[in-house]
C-alpha cells in the first residue's frame, strides 16, 4: 500500500482481479523478441460483479476493524487519505478503547451504482454510490477503488458522502462505461493535477478558484477569527498530496466538465505566550499526541475532496464543493 508522506515543514511526529481480461497484444521486435503490449489495451476498470465483491470485501474489514479498533484488520483494504485517516482513527481507538468497541454499529452499504471507467494500463479504478445505515437517508458514501496490478487486492482511496441530488450524471458510452479525465486535461476550468496545490494556494491567499462554502471562505474565515484569539498564535500549512495511492482521480460528467477526488495534507500550530495554558481535552487528540504541549502543539490532518471542476466553455469557471472529510493523523506537543 502506498503511503506518501510528503515534505514536511512543520517539525511533526508522522502516521479477483480483473485479470487482464483482454487479448493481449503480441509483436515482435526486429531482434525477433516478442513483446507484450496488454498495458496499452483499454479496459473496464472492474466488471460489475468483482466490483460487487470488492465492495463487499472492503465493508467486512472495515466492520471488523472498526469493533475491535485494530487497523490490522482493514489495513489491506484502505490505502491513500482513507487509509491514513482510518488508521489513525483506530489507533486512537484503540489506545481509549483497549478492548474494541462495543457501541460499533456495522456499516451496511445498500442500493449501490457502480461508476466503472475505461482506461489503459495501471492503476485501475472505479466508483461506488452507496446508501448507508449512517447519517442522513439521503446522502450517498462515494468510495474510488483501486489497485496498481492485477495481482493487488482492491482498496478504498478516498471516502467521500454528498446527498444523492448533489450527484453529478456522468458521461458514458454505449456500454456504459464512464470517461476517466487526464490529471493534465486542458478542457477544464482547472485539471484534475493542480487542484491539489490550488487548494492549498487557496487556503493561504484566496481567490477566486473556489466557490463560496463552508470547505472555503467559511474554513479561511474561521482561520482568521483563531488567529485572532489573544495568548495563543495559530499558524496553518497546506500541502498537496499527490503520489501513488493519493493521486487525484476524475470522472468526466455530462456536462462536460469532471468530479474529481484530491488529497491535501493540513498542519495547525498552537504556540502560547509565557503564562498561557494549551488545554488538550480531546480524547482522539491525546491518543495520537506525542511530547508535552508547554509551549506548542502541532495537528496533521489528512483531507480527501470531492470537487466538481466545470468545463472551460462554462459561463462560471469556479470549482464547487461536493464534499470533504478530514481526519487528524498525529498531534505533537513541544
Amino acid at each position: 500500500m502506498s503511503r506518501d508522506r510528503g515534505p514536511r515543514r512543520l517539525r511533526r511526529l508522522g502516521r479477483s482481479a480483473l485479470t487482464a481480461a483482454s487479448v493481449t497484444v503480441l509483436s515482435v521486435t526486429a531482434s525477433g523478441c516478442v513483446v507484450v503490449h496488454g498495458e496499452r489495451e483499454i479496459l473496464p476498470g472492474a466488471t460489475k460483479a468483482e466490483a460487487a465483491r470488492a465492495l463487499a470485501d472492503f465493508t467486512a474489514a472495515y466492520n471488523e476493524a472498526n469493533g475491535a479498533n485494530d487497523p490490522s484488520l482493514d489495513a489491506d483494504r484502505v490505502t491513500g487519505a482513507l487509509g491514513d485517516i482510518d488508521g489513525a482513527k483506530l489507533r486512537a481507538g484503540a489506545e481509549n478503547q483497549p478492548g474494541g468497541n462495543p457501541k460499533y454499529v456495522p456499516l451496511k452499504l445498500t442500493d449501490t451504482e457502480f461508476t466503472i471507467p475505461e482506461k489503459a494500463g495501471w492503476p485501475r479504478w472505479f466508483v461506488a454510490a452507496s446508501k448507508a445505515n449512517k447519517g442522513r437517508g439521503e446522502d450517498r458514501w462515494l468510495l474510488v477503488f483501486t489497485r496498481s496490478d492485477a495481482n493487488e487486492v482492491w482498496q478504498v482511496s478516498y471516502l467521500t458522502i454528498a446527498s444523492a441530488e448533489e450527484i453529478p450524471e456522468f458521461a458514458k458510452d454505449e456500454d456504459g462505461f464512464a470517461q476517466p479525465v487526464t490529471a493534465d486535461a486542458a478542457d477544464l476550468a482547472v485539471a484534475p493535477g493542480k487542484l491539489p496545490q490550488s487548494y492549498a494556494t487557496y487556503l493561504k491567499d484566496g481567490g477566486s478558484t473556489f466557490a463560496a462554502g463552508v470547505h472555503t471562505t467559511k474554513w479561511r474565515s474561521d482561520r482568521a477569527k483563531n488567529a485572532a484569539r489573544p495568548g495563543l498564535a495559530q499558524q496553518y500549512i497546506d500541502e498537496p498530496v499527490t503520489s501513488g495511492d493519493y493521486a487525484p482521480v476524475g470522472l468526466r460528467t455530462a456536462d462536460g466538465g469532471a468530479l474529481v477526488f484530491f488529497t491535501t495534507r493540513h498542519y495547525q500550530k498552537q504556540t502560547a505566550a509565557p503564562g498561557v495554558p494549551i488545554n488538550v481535552t480531546n480524547a482522539d487528540v491525546k491518543a495520537l499526541m506525542t511530547g508535552d504541549p508547554k509551549q506548542s502543539l502541532t495537528l496533521e490532518s489528512i483531507s480527501n475532496q470531492a470537487v466538481l471542476t466545470p468545463p472551460k466553455s462554462a459561463t462560471n469557471q469556479q470549482v464547487t464543493f461536493l464534499s470533504r472529510i478530514q481526519g487528524l493523523t498525529s498531534a505533537k506537543g513541544e
